[in-house]
């Protein structure tokens, strides 16, 4: 991360953030949802789910159920900058807040990363992962943390990558018959992986 800016800016309901990272090497930005792209989010996050998994309805219509996730939680999308494309998304919990149940104080915990198909392998998990990260070190966060699914083994992949490590005795939540699996960094900046 080489350059950020970020805008705050009140907006009725929401705010807006806009972080620049690199831009001369990702020509992307990280910024919240605004409330007219939700249906673009909505279909950005089933693609890329149902890409690589067969989903259960139930999960399918979690994922389309952006305008519900940004009015408790933050969405964040990554945007190209030359097209205007939102190529990924991840959802975080509101400042003091959590958005799962993993969540324990000090902790930000996260969801839904998702990238669309067509973009992968441009580093844009890797760029959503790493603001979540800035987040939580501007929050005064010690720890990010996360749950996977256990098929999700090319998130498995990127999160280990990053430096996360399976937090086992964390792992006790069972959805569509399988053990979710528990992943955290801590936020001390020698802790990330380059």
């Amino acid at each position: 991360m080489v350059e950020r800016e970020t805008v705050v800016v009140a907006r009725g309901v929401g705010r807006l953030a806009v972080f620049r990272y690199d831009l001369a090497r990702t020509g992307l930005r990280v910024r919240l949802a605004a409330p007219h792209e939700y249906d673009r989010v909505a279909r950005l996050s089933v693609d890329a789910y149902g890409h690589d998994y067969d989903l259960p309805d139930d999960y399918r219509a979690s994922l389309a159920d952006v305008a519900s996730r940004a009015r408790e939680h933050e969405v964040w999308v990554a945007e190209d900058l030359a097209t205007g494309d939102l190529l990924g998304t991840v959802a975080t919990p509101r400042a003091g807040g959590h958005i799962s149940e993993l969540g324990r104080d000090g902790e930000l915990d996260f969801r839904l990363l998702a990238v669309d198909p067509a973009a992968r392998r441009r580093g844009i998990g890797v760029l959503l992962t790493e603001h979540v990260i800035t987040l939580a070190r501007q929050r005064g966060l010690d720890r990010v943390v996360m749950n996977s699914g256990p098929t999700m083994l090319g998130a498995h992949a990127l999160y280990q990558r990053l430096g996360f490590v399976r937090l086992t005795e964390r792992e006790t939540r069972v959805v569509h018959g399988g053990t979710l699996f528990a992943f955290g960094l801590d936020t001390a900046p020698s802790s990330v992986a380059g």
